[in-house]
């Protein structure tokens, strides 16, 4: 989309730049000629032409949560007088266009600028007032029906806004993530059912431990979920709390009174949510602790994901000469030069995930840092790497569920095998033989490539009918 906003503004699409048709818009800085088909405006063409950093359209639920704000704010001034009926109309109208999927096109400007978020804030500005103008019978670009300052942003300030709408829809990607973390919780569940009678050796440190059933292995996975669960739930309240009504520097000047209050109840009922103005605007404006908190939360499921994926895949390593304990389906090739091998892509883009997500943290929480006097300016780029955390893992998540979790079989064989065949097994001698013999026996059997039960008995700590009496492997997990 940025691409064909550039190629547009500089007569590079289809058309020719004298067969285009442009009307002059006017701002602070000068004139400057828009494509007369378009919605955005001026100040959105100069922030395109300014900030082509990503090359990304920004974030269809910032969009939606934009035109939330817009037309709630539209229907409190209202109320309050300051807007007439015929704007409001006109400007609500505009706003649920935009929340049908409307004007995507038209917000044109990169995720990641300058200024806090101004550009963003004045796209969404002239995009409704163009559409507002155009329902009331005017020409786009005429602002003097509808103002994309004076009316669309009456009572607000980007520095009130953005937090806001990054706010509101951090929110709002939160709860679908939910929705796809319990799905691979679930399907660890049905695993852990599935597997409860199996018995296979624990690791600990990569090395061979005391004996676990497979069951409560993966029961270790399933609760690290839910642990991130409610890792997640308890950042929602802070992400509820709304910076609408602080304006520019937090003392709500050009606001009417209580617009903090009254817009943070239009929001809710618009949206089903329950928000509420934040008790100090001016930390609401300077302070990103409570998204830094939530992001901390992502981070937590990246490292809990990054766990069960190298489980998983050391797991069904091999498969003749690894663990080879379980199996994972097999979804494509795996090398372009080994006929045959099959490798486990899912759990290494779950890590891959896991990875970016923690660099994301990174960026977030030194970005939260740099709140100067009255404002942190970092918001776009902290509502990028949020916003892209929460995708990447409800994607992934989606991925390894449906494509490794729910087919994941266990080796019975080899993890008999593996179980007969651990020398850790010696553990269960301690109460009989005391831990330094029960260590003597482990390392004779492992020098001389004998069993627990042959090394216990030569070196006369147990008769062999002693040994067969209390050594039961099965019954250690």
């Amino acid at each position: 989309m940025n691409e064909k906003v550039y190629k547009e503004a500089e007569g590079m699409n289809d058309m020719t730049e004298n067969e285009m048709e442009f009307r002059v818009e006017k701002d602070s800085i000068g004139t400057k000629d828009v494509p007369e088909n378009v919605y955005y405006g001026v100040q959105s063409l100069r922030a395109a032409e300014n900030f082509h950093i990503t090359g990304l359209n920004m974030h269809p639920e910032i969009i939606n949560s934009l035109a939330y704000i817009k037309k709630a704010a539209a229907i409190t001034n209202c109320e309050a007088g300051l807007l007439d009926k015929r704007r409001t109309q006109a400007i609500v109208q505009a706003c649920d266009e935009i929340l049908e999927g409307k004007f995507r096109e038209d917000f044109i400007v990169d995720p990641i600028q300058g200024g806090a978020g101004t550009s963003l804030n004045m796209n969404a500005n002239e995009v409704i007032a163009n559409r507002a103008i155009e329902i009331l019978g005017g020409k786009k670009g005429d602002y003097s029906v509808v103002n994309p300052n004076d009316h669309v942003n009456c009572g607000q300030s980007t520095n009130d806004v953005i937090p806001t709408a990054g706010k509101m829809t951090s929110l709002r990607l939160l709860k679908k993530l939910k929705k796809q973390l319990l799905r691979l919780h679930s399907a660890l569940e049905q695993k852990a059912d599935e597997f409860d009678s199996v018995i296979k050796m624990g690791r600990t440190q990569l090395q061979d431990a005391v004996p676990i059933r497979f069951s409560q292995e993966i029961s270790g996975w399933r609760n690290m979920l839910e642990k991130t669960k409610k890792m997640l739930e308890a950042s929602l309240p802070g992400l509820k709390e709304l910076a609408l009504g602080g304006t520019a520097v937090g003392t709500g000047l050009n606001a009417p009174k209580n617009f903090g209050p009254e817009v943070a109840k239009v929001i809710s009922e618009l949206t089903g949510k329950e928000f509420v103005t934040a008790e100090n605007k001016f930390h609401a404006l300077t302070a990103k602790d409570d998204i830094t908190f939530a992001h901390g939360a992502l981070k937590a499921l990246a490292a809990d994901l990054m766990k069960i994926a190298n489980d998983v895949r050391w797991l069904a390593s091999g498969p003749r000469c690894g663990l080879g304990e379980i199996s994972i389906p097999e979804n494509e090739p795996g090398s372009s030069i080994m006929p045959g091998k099959v490798n486990p892509t899912q759990c290494e883009a779950m890590t891959m995930v896991a990875v970016q997500v923690m660099g994301n943290d990174a960026a977030i929480g030194f970005a939260a840092s740099q709140g100067n006097f009255e404002l942190n300016v970092f918001m776009p780029v902290i509502a990028y790497n949020f916003l892209q955390s929460v995708r990447l893992l409800s994607d992934v998540m989606i991925s390894f569920n449906d494509h490794c979790a729910v087919g994941i079989k266990a080796n019975r064989e080899k993890m008999k095998h593996n179980l007969h065949n651990s020398l850790m097994l010696v553990t269960a001698l301690n109460p009989y033989i005391g831990y330094d013999n029960a260590a003597k026996t482990s390392k004779k059997a492992y020098k001389e490539n004998i069993s627990l039960k042959e090394a216990c008995v030569q070196l006369g700590f147990l008769t062999a009918e002693k040994f067969d009496e209390v050594f039961h492997p099965e019954e250690m997990a």
